[in-house]
Order: structure tokens, then sequence, then C-alpha cells
């Protein structure tokens, strides 16, 4: 049975090279060699999504996967994110894109990255290259996550239970950046101190 949960933990981690090393050292699988993705966030015709934390979402990146995640009770515990997801792959774009406009959905928000995906002990490890910076996520079981953290000399590294939405718009209004998308060209010569992705106080 499908357990539809995803438990992770994101880390800000500016120098990927000695988690590289550190992965490599330890047997870890590398599961996909770095690709492009593109995200489209979906809103309903009220803009209601956004405000409940849900998330109706449309990848691409070798493949096209539609999203939907959705809060849980204890959403984060010891830096660890925990939300409702459950995901298929379908095989087109832009028809998924048809059918959601014709639901009520239509797109708010693009955010693109690149991703670099290793396994190691059932955890997934993704080094996330995104416009404004570079985030590691570890996938699995919480104390797994804990313990690979430490492994991979992260344990000090910020961790955030933000999405990387959600640290879009703390960096928005931190920089005052008007740009609506999450994009490489939007960042280009932008310099994102980590004091951006905190929200204000």
């Amino acid at each position: 049975m499908t357990e539809y949960l995803e438990t992770e933990i994101k880390l800000y981690c500016p120098n990927f090279t000695p988690v590289v090393s550190t992965l490599e050292r330890l047997g870890a699988t590398l599961t996909k060699p770095r690709v492009y993705e593109r995200n489209v966030r979906y809103e309903d015709e009220s803009q209601t999504l956004t405000g409940r934390d849900v998330v109706v979402r449309l990848r691409e990146d070798d493949r096209v996967r539609l999203t939907y995640k959705e809060p849980v009770p204890e959403g984060h515990v010891d830096d660890v994110a925990k939300r409702f997801e459950a995901e298929v792959t379908i095989s087109d774009f832009e028809t998924m894109n048809l059918i959601l406009g014709r639901l009520g959905y239509h797109p708010f928000l693009t955010y693109e990255k690149y991703r670099t995906t290793y396994v190691y002990e059932d955890c997934e490890i993704v080094l996330d290259e995104m416009p404004y910076g570079n985030f590691i996520e570890i996938e699995g079981d919480s104390a797994k996550i804990q313990r690979l953290r430490t492994q991979l000399g992260l344990a000090d590294a910020p961790a955030f239970t933000a999405s990387y939405v959600d640290l879009f718009e703390n960096v928005r209004r931190a920089l005052h950046i008007t740009a609506k998308d999450l994009t490489f060209d939007q960042f280009n010569g932008v310099d994102v101190p980590l004091s951006a992705f905190y929200p204000p106080t």
C-alpha cells in the first residue's frame, strides 16, 4: 500500500563539492544525473490554495508529473517537514495544463531548478541548484534523515521547512524583487544573502 506522506529536510548548502565527495565515499547511488526542471504551480479561481498551503503542480524534467500536496498534523518536527503528497506521471504537459484550466485552475508561478539525485540507505538526497541559491533535500525516515545529515557534514547547515516558493516570497520581500517567477533569468547577477530566506521579523 502506498503511503502518501512526504518526510524531508531542506538544507541550505552553497557548496555541493564536499557533500558529493562524502556521498561517493559512502557508496551512495547516483540515480539521476543533473537535469533541468520546470515547475508550474496552480491556483483556483478564488486564490485559496496558497493560503491553505495546498500545492497543485506540474513538473517537467525528463518526464512530466502532476503533484498534489497538503499539510498534515505535526507538519514539522526538528526541522523535518511532513506533508501529504500524491503524484502521478502523465504523458503530456500541455494537455494536462489544458485539463487543469478546464477544472478552474490557472498557473500562478513558474520556478526552475537543476536537480541531481542520489539514494543512500533508503533516503533520497537531491542537490537542487535554485535561481537564488543551492539547497539539499533529504527524504526518508526521520531518524535516517538526521543521521545522514550529520554524516554529510550538514548538522549545522541552515534548515528550512518552508517550500521553495515560500522562500521565494521571503527573498522577494527582503530584496524588493518584483519578478513574479523564480527563474534563472530573473536572478541573473542577483546576490541573495542567507538572511533573505527568513521571514521578516
